[in-house]
């Protein structure tokens, strides 16, 4: 029986969208409901990095585009992007913190979008979502990268626990697989 639902499929192919519509599903549902997700963030009509978006409407830097003479001492890059560490942990590390144990109406449910290299350099964050994982009362939708390159620890980790739903995401079903996700993490909530 899946307790956590996860979006996987290649970058732009909607897996933030389907998030976001699943995401205001639930909670028109009346499910209780908490996370973040990432945001492109462009500029004259060019992709400059990315931004994390809680689901109280807080806003903060996940990356952005770096030069290749940078010389900060701790630098964490993805490709051309530095990651701010400081930022994406200061947003997100309170809300995974925010773990609930439990209630009558079912498990709340934490949106992670998404366990992904830019993520996966902060140990706190790694920690939160294992700690996430095992908890009794929550549920996650999230969203992790199709296996590329070296694989990812954490990334790995989920995707072959017992207790994970996993959608493959396709330009093909995109568009009609949004229900299949709400009521699968509905049903993980029971």
């Amino acid at each position: 029986m899946a307790k956590h639902v996860f979006l996987t499929g290649p970058p732009g192919i909607g897996k933030t969208t389907l998030i976001k519509k699943a995401t205001e599903a639930l909670k028109s549902s009346g499910v209780p409901i908490d996370g973040f997700y990432t945001e492109e963030v462009r500029e004259g009509g060019r992709r400059i990095g990315f931004d994390v978006v809680t689901l109280s409407g807080r806003r903060g830097t996940l990356s952005r585009l770096g030069s290749d003479s940078s010389t900060a001492r701790c630098e964490y890059r993805v490709g051309q992007y530095i990651v701010d560490l400081v930022s994406f942990e200061h947003l997100v590390l309170p809300v995974l913190r925010n773990v609930d144990l439990g209630s009558d109406t079912g498990k709340k449910v934490h949106v992670i979008d998404e366990v992904g290299k830019m993520e996966l350099f902060s140990q706190s964050f790694i920690q939160a979502v294992r700690q996430t994982l095992t908890a009794s009362g929550t549920t996650i939708l999230g969203t992790i990268p199709i296996p590329k390159g070296k694989p990812l620890g954490l990334v790995e980790e989920i995707r072959s626990r017992k207790d994970i739903k996993v959608f493959n995401v396709t330009k093909e079903n995109r568009d009609n697989i949004l229900q299949d996700i709400v009521t699968t993490v509905q049903n993980c909530r029971k």
